[in-house]
């Protein structure tokens, strides 16, 4: 990586949809499978989104969802793999963290497979007490474009 000019982002209209698929695609597992329509539900429903650019290139990205108040939670925290290694995933994980939604959130929740170290650098903390999954049966056999033309009822 050359010394450019990294711009951040935390502005839902930034996000291209395929950029961030392509991106989850080549540098996180975890993502690889993810549909751009499933990305537009989880993006519209995430505040805040924040995404690195290296001019028109997308080069990281990470999301939150919060009560506001007690709990949040951070997902997708991904750094395009040629620019790892200097410091961009902090600045990524600290800008959601400092943002209005979620600075004044009681606790804070990840998840991560392999990076715990990483996250522990940034004060997040082991939690064994935080262990249960429901998966829902139901929207696991479901395509994205099923869940977008159910009604949601109020």
């Amino acid at each position: 990586m050359h010394h450019r000019y990294i711009r951040f982002s935390d502005r839902h209209e930034d996000v291209n949809l395929d950029k961030l698929q392509e991106l989850l695609k080549t540098s996180a597992f975890w993502a690889a499978e993810r549909t751009v329509s499933g990305l537009a539900i989880a993006i519209s429903n995430s505040k805040p989104v924040v995404t690195a650019w290296d001019s028109d290139r997308l080069i990281g990205h990470a999301r939150a969802t919060s009560d506001g108040i007690y709990r949040a939670t951070i997902w997708d925290v991904v750094i395009d793999p040629e620019y790892r290694g200097v410091g961009l995933g902090k600045k990524l994980v600290k800008t959601v963290l400092d943002h209005p939604n979620i600075r004044n959130v009681e606790r804070i929740y990840l998840m991560t497979t392999h990076q715990q170290k990483f996250y522990e650098q940034i004060g997040f903390e082991q939690n064994s007490s935080t262990t249960l999954v429901f998966f829902n049966k139901d929207t696991l056999n479901l395509k994205t474009t099923d869940l977008e033309l159910q009604p949601i009822k109020i």
